[in-house]
């Protein structure tokens, strides 16, 4: 028989508890409470951009969702510290931090920046590859289908405005 004040109950789903290691060729390795296994689990950001926190889904190899969690935070230490290793190999986004020079105003155009990894070169092939995020923050997508993040075009300098709000 259910109680009166657990029939009424608003609380969320809380997602199953689990461990996670790594097996030898360091692939996370995920046990759910039931026993259940996965081995090769991907942690994949819901919202990598706005809410890079959480939610994080862990999926198998063939990136079906076997789990999630509403935020990192939830965890603990070490399991933390495995996902974000994790994550951080998957969330791969240079940061522009100065446009030296864009080849045309039209697409495709070649950009030459400087990222928070470097300066390189990419290919911006139509309009539609620059995501804007806000009125000052857009995700820029290459030809290769790398991302960029433009993430405050008004900390740029004079000269990269200009470029970047061609297109915000």
């Amino acid at each position: 028989m259910t109680s009166p004040t657990s029939s009424t109950s608003t609380a969320p789903p809380q997602p199953p508890r689990f461990s996670l290691e790594r097996d030898p060729w360091g692939h996370l390795v995920l046990t759910l409470e039931d026993g259940s296994r996965y081995s090769g689990v991907a942690a994949i950001r819901m919202f990598p951009v706005s809410s890079p926190e959480g939610p994080i889904a862990l999926c198998d190899p063939r990136g079906r969702e076997i789990t999630w969690l509403p935020s990192l935070a939830t965890v603990a230490a070490d399991v933390r510290q495995m996902l974000e290793e994790d994550l951080a190999q998957r969330d791969f986004i240079p940061v522009i931090t100065r446009v030296h020079r864009v080849s045309s105003l039209s697409e495709p155009c070649e950009w030459d920046v400087d990222t928070d990894r470097g300066r390189t070169t990419f290919v911006l092939r139509a309009e539609e590859d620059f995501h804007r995020l806000s009125p000052h923050r857009a995700i820029i997508v290459d030809s290769r289908g790398l991302r960029f993040l433009l993430a405050d075009v008004r900390q740029l300098d004079a000269a990269s405005r200009r470029f970047a709000e061609w297109y915000l």
